[in-house]
């Protein structure tokens, strides 16, 4: 780094190999301390992300408009709509059309799209731009049969030409910093993702999200980060580099940070029912159900009841909070079926006085 030339001495390093192991130690953190606090801040267009960002991943029936609000407060420092079907939206359909809403409390926030015909992604792009989003990110990385067997999604990693295409006529057709979302390959076979990297830079994304599992895999398995650092690595890659996969805390996304160099790290399933995985300070109980109950509320009131309800309770459903409830199978399903915001209310309520209860 040319802020630190020193570094870059013979007698310099004569001196640091002639340290006991104690001040090597020593050494190396405040080095470490002192990259970290020059090293320039990751950034997609013109806005800054701060050090070690941790981004909520796009994700179908998911990152909701609630949802998203809290993973922001708790930290997050980019949040992502569901992603929206190109072809629905150019037809606006209402139902699409609504996944566009966004809040200024929520910024730095992108839309993501997926879709496989090239007039209709760009049309669709230029739709998203009307919304206000900060950034607009392209999906080549969801491997479910309905749109990858379609050949959205992860479909076009067996198409790269026609990928591309569609990358580079967004990028054209837009002024907001255009990302785009993948994985490593189809399959361990056509592992293509270093490569691809560089060519999808030129065609001008402004940050590259790797997922680091094969179309193939799905969610199977174990994320394989190596090449995702190998793509960090290469030294005809600018653009930032963000790594997801089997993030489970953030303990699991400093280890990311700290082995293979990515310029941010992206968290999925495991925000599910836990917007507070962005925060480092602990949560008590009766606050993590607080967070919970605020959501179900903020759903209700920025979507509508029915699919504000339908929303949050997936979450509810899938939250570490209610682990030690006895035989809470009964208690979920009562959860999964409730139509009305009082009623899931009163269930959550429940929740709160067993766990008190069991933690006697």
């Amino acid at each position: 780094m040319i802020i630190y030339p020193f570094l870059c001495t013979f007698s310099f390093y004569e001196k640091i190999l002639s340290l006991d192991n104690k001040n090597k130690k020593r050494f190396c953190f405040v080095l470490s301390s002192l990259i970290r606090t020059f090293a320039p801040e990751m950034k997609i267009g013109t806005i800054e992300y701060g050090e070690r960002p941790i981004f909520l991943a796009p994700m179908e029936d998911v990152t909701d408009i609630g949802f998203r609000m809290l993973c922001k407060r708790f930290g997050a420092a980019m949040v992502y709509t569901e992603f929206v079907s190109a072809e629905a939206l150019v037809r606006d359909v209402k139902s699409t059309v609504k996944k566009l809403t966004i809040s200024d409390e929520e910024r730095p926030v992108g839309i993501q799209i997926y879709g496989r015909d090239i007039d209709a992604m760009v049309e669709a792009a230029k739709i998203v731009e009307q919304a206000g989003p900060d950034v607009i990110d392209l999906n080549f990385g969801c491997p479910v049969k309905k749109v990858a067997g379609k050949g959205a999604g992860a479909g076009m990693l067996q198409n790269i030409p026609k990928m591309l295409e569609i990358t580079q006529k967004v990028v054209d057709a837009v002024s907001l910093p255009v990302t785009v979302k993948t994985r490593l390959g189809w399959n361990h076979e056509q592992l293509i993702i270093t490569s691809l990297a560089e060519q999808l830079q030129q065609c001008g994304i402004q940050a590259l999200t790797i997922h680091g599992r094969t179309r193939s895999q799905m969610y199977t398995g174990q994320a394989d980060w190596t090449l995702i650092g190998e793509v960090k690595k290469n030294p005809n890659i600018h653009i930032p580099i963000i790594g997801n996969g089997d993030i489970k805390s953030l303990d699991d996304a400093d280890k990311a940070f700290d082995t293979y160099g990515v310029d941010a790290v992206m968290i999925g399933r495991a925000t599910f029912g836990c917007p507070w995985i962005f925060s480092r300070k602990e949560l008590t109980l009766d606050e993590k159900i607080d967070v919970l109950e605020e959501q179900l509320r903020i759903n209700v009131e920025r979507i509508d009841e029915y699919r504000g309800i339908l929303h949050t309770r997936r979450h509810l459903a899938a939250s570490p909070v209610f682990k030690g409830i006895p035989n809470f199978r009964e208690t979920r399903i009562r959860m999964l079926r409730a139509e009305k915001k009082d009623d899931l209310l009163a269930i959550l309520e429940q929740c709160r006085e067993l766990l008190r209860t069991t933690s006697e």
